[in-house]
């Protein structure tokens, strides 16, 4: 296959990474005009959400097993044109009920088949440029979190511009035809992958023949059974613990402290936070590669154990400083240090895990990652309620603790078990 190939590829899985991530926090931008319409309290709003990642974190296990067993593309392609359908489909519920089926149940659903084939893909198409190509579609995510809400803004002003959409939907109903928009750009790019995306293994014979032989138990063998996997998914899992709380409170904590606007502190905390981890992810899998045609095969837990050691007192100095200027200047540096980690996150587990277990590692580290993430943003509220400011701030320094211990395990994965348990290709 053309060498070009590979990077056409990995432009077509990056889009559909940018919508699979756009999809999902639509609901958020939208909550305020969707609770006007359809009437509903902040606590349906939380069983929205919680179905979400409880739907996403059962699922995925499944989506890891198909992953290895068959076609990558047709599971990535038919999870992007599944979940574009549900998203348009939510633009029309009439409730609870049907926003929770919909948005929740089949949405979350389908992206959670994206991933592990996604990862897995990735990995076999690019060898000397895996840190790099992995770097550039977790990127994705990053603009999809910085762009999504100015996206949305901006399709609303022009549905809001067209009398005969006011009409059809009401003033309070626009945030409908907003769904409908996305899911059907994303729906069209599934069809765009039906002639365009191709397996890696498409007329090659090791790795097809590898990847028959993919089974549930054999997934889970290759994680549980292996160290550095281990070690490396507790890793991961301090790193979601620590930014599912930073994404959840960040903002309200940093305008309630400093008596900024919703507007200044979302800005100071997710727009240069995310902006600083979109550059460092980029140069960490560009430096990651570079290095690593030179022999140095445990680059790649180096860097990421560095990065959380670093991105640790940055989560304290962000909890305690002192002014508007350090908080941002230690959201911005703990932006940097996360994406430095995140340009290895999959390629460092790929390192000791065959071709045909890759799709099912990635999805039991995404389960426990999603499982025990969700509940970080519980746990600081609770000191909020608790200690006022003081539990934000104590809260924060928490998860600068969890990098800590994600750190450790980094490090023994490092010094004591990726010796033993690298691959080669």
């Amino acid at each position: 296959m053309r060498g070009s190939y590979k990077w056409f590829m990995l432009l077509l899985l990056s889009l559909a990474f940018f919508f699979s991530q756009a999809d999902r926090v639509l609901f958020g931008l939208l909550t305020i005009p969707i609770q006007e319409e359809l009437h509903l309290t902040d606590l349906q709003i939380g069983v929205v959400n919680t179905a979400l990642f409880v739907t996403l974190a059962l699922t995925v296990p499944l989506a890891g097993l198909l992953g290895d067993r068959f076609n990558r593309k047709w599971v990535i392609t038919g999870a992007l044109l599944f979940w574009s359908a549900m998203t348009a489909a939510t633009g029309l519920v009439g409730g609870i009920c049907g926003m929770i089926f919909f948005r929740s149940v089949l949405t979350g659903g389908g992206e959670a088949f994206y991933g592990p084939s996604a990862y897995a893909l990735i990995a076999a198409h690019h060898k000397e440029t895996r840190s790099l190509a992995l770097a550039i579609h977790q990127a994705a995510l990053y603009l999809g979190l910085m762009f999504s809400g100015a996206l949305v803004a901006w399709v609303l002003a022009r549905l809001h511009a067209v009398a005969w959409v006011v009409s059809l939907f009401g003033e309070a109903g626009c945030w409908r035809p907003v769904f409908l928009v996305f899911g059907g750009v994303g729906f069209l790019l599934g069809i765009v992958f039906v002639w365009a995306l191709h397996d890696s293994t498409a007329g090659k014979s090791g790795d097809s023949r590898q990847r028959v032989g993919g089974t549930f138990r054999a997934g889970c063998r290759a994680f549980f059974c292996c160290p550095t996997v281990v070690l490396n998914a507790i890793g991961f899992i301090a790193i979601c613990f620590a930014n599912n709380a930073y994404v959840s409170w960040a903002p309200k904590f940093a305008a309630q402290k400093f008596g900024l606007t919703v507007g200044a502190a979302g800005n100071g905390t997710m727009l240069y936070h995310h902006l600083a981890a979109f550059v460092a992810i980029l140069v960490a899998g560009w430096a990651t590669d570079a290095v690593l045609l030179r022999g140095y095969q445990r680059f790649r837990l180096l860097l990421q154990t560095v990065a959380m050691f670093l991105g640790a007192p940055m989560l304290v100095w962000f909890g305690f400083a002192p002014s508007v200027a350090a908080c941002f200047a230690a959201t911005t540096l703990y932006g940097v240090f996360r994406g430095i980690y995140e340009a290895n996150t999959q390629a460092s587990a790929f390192d000791v895990v065959r071709p045909e277990h890759r799709a099912m590692v990635v999805a039991l580290a995404d389960l426990f990652a999603m499982l025990i993430g969700s509940l970080s943003p519980l746990l600081i509220g609770a000191m909020s309620d608790r200690m006022g400011m003081r539990g934000f701030e104590w809260g924060f320094a928490l998860m600068g603790g969890a990098y800590v211990v994600g750190a450790a395990a980094m490090a023994c994965a490092l010094l004591f078990t990726f010796e033993r348990d690298k691959i080669t290709e």
